[in-house]
């Protein structure tokens, strides 16, 4: 009996460890870690986002996630992706940086855009000035920008979605007001002939503006003019909306390589559906971007100037044609460059 007594706790305290191993086996599975790689100016916005998805997926899943941030210059974001890092989702804030994951990386299939409504666009914005307070300069629209003794600040085109909408937006305004494709590259070259310094992504640009003191006017998205003129040291600067601008559509997409391989596309899928909600698209327009809830867009509708804007699609035949004929190795941007020199 003594034997068996034994045997049996020696059974009892095995099952015991299995059971425990098991269940840290349960638990470790449970807390997921997700990484969104994002652009620049989107830091604000993904506190709360993350805060408010981690809180909605416990209370509904009952499972722990936690979402690490990574952000900079769009481009410059998408190409550490495809380098390797290992990013779970990627909000981009313009679709060519994610066609470069489908079509370079294969890390994700190229009809990506079909997978999220709206064409896998929560929210849109556009391009506006900032301004220093009172408007020394008198800028009101893209016109002002090109005249001599101005001083712009925009990000590197070559580098960030942020500087390439404000160079299409410009571009646009020249055809607009009908201007041929050799007169809206002299006035871009106008343009750019007045940027003292090109930064890599647009947080960077803001930086160069607002705490170098640097330039009379700063190019940039809606989203980020409005955090600036209603944040700490509002009252030096003002925002100018344009008579007409580019419409900005910043893209989202689940990495499926990534995901399949880290065991993450539950939590990642339902941290971009996240998106679409009513709660998450409050958040958006608390963060001055203008969500794609008709809802929710016209309950903020007296936040948002209005504002004529056209888009890429419209004014250049789409993202593909436009990176090709203005931001690629021996572009119009690159010709603007060697003449800035």
């Amino acid at each position: 009996m003594a034997g068996k007594t034994g045997t049996t706790r020696w059974l009892a305290a095995g099952m015991t460890t299995i059971a425990l191993t098991l269940g840290g086996m349960a638990t470790a599975h449970a807390d997921v870690s997700l990484l969104n790689v994002s652009y620049d100016v989107t830091r604000e916005l993904y506190k709360d986002i993350d805060a408010g998805f981690i809180a909605e997926y416990k209370q509904k899943s009952g499972e722990t996630v936690s979402v690490r941030q990574s952000h900079g210059a769009s481009s410059a974001q998408a190409l550490s992706v495809l380098q390797g890092l290992q990013a779970d989702v990627v909000t981009m804030n313009q679709p060519n940086d994610i066609d470069l994951l489908a079509d370079k990386g294969q890390l994700l299939p190229v009809n990506w855009r079909t997978r999220l409504p709206n064409e896998s666009v929560p929210y849109t914005t556009t391009m506006v000035f900032l301004v220093r307070k009172g408007n020394p300069k008198h800028i009101v629209d893209w016109s002002d920008l090109a005249k001599p003794g101005v001083q712009v600040v925009i990000a590197n085109p070559k580098t960030s979605g942020n500087g390439r909408y404000a160079y299409l937006a410009a571009w646009g305004y020249s055809k607009q007001h009908g201007g041929t494709d050799a007169q809206a590259l002299d006035f871009e070259k106008a343009i750019f002939k007045n940027v003292p310094v090109l930064d890599t992504g647009g947080r960077g640009a803001t930086t160069t503006f607002t705490q170098r003191g640097i330039g009379d006017v700063l190019v940039t998205f809606e989203n980020e003019v409005a955090l600036i003129d209603g944040g700490v040291g509002a009252g030096n600067f003002e925002a100018v909306y344009p008579s007409v601008s580019l419409l900005a559509a910043p893209p989202v997409a689940l990495v499926d390589k990534v995901v399949d391989k880290r065991g993450t596309r539950k939590e990642a899928q339902a941290y971009l559906d996240y998106l679409w909600s009513p709660a998450a698209q409050e958040i958006i327009a608390q963060h001055h971007l203008r969500p794609s809830d008709k809802a929710v867009l016209a309950k903020h509708a007296s936040e948002f100037k209005a504002i004529r804007t056209f888009t890429v699609e419209e004014m250049f035949g789409g993202w593909q044609k436009a990176q090709q004929t203005h931001f690629s190795d021996g572009g119009t941007f690159d010709q603007i460059i060697v003449d800035k020199k």
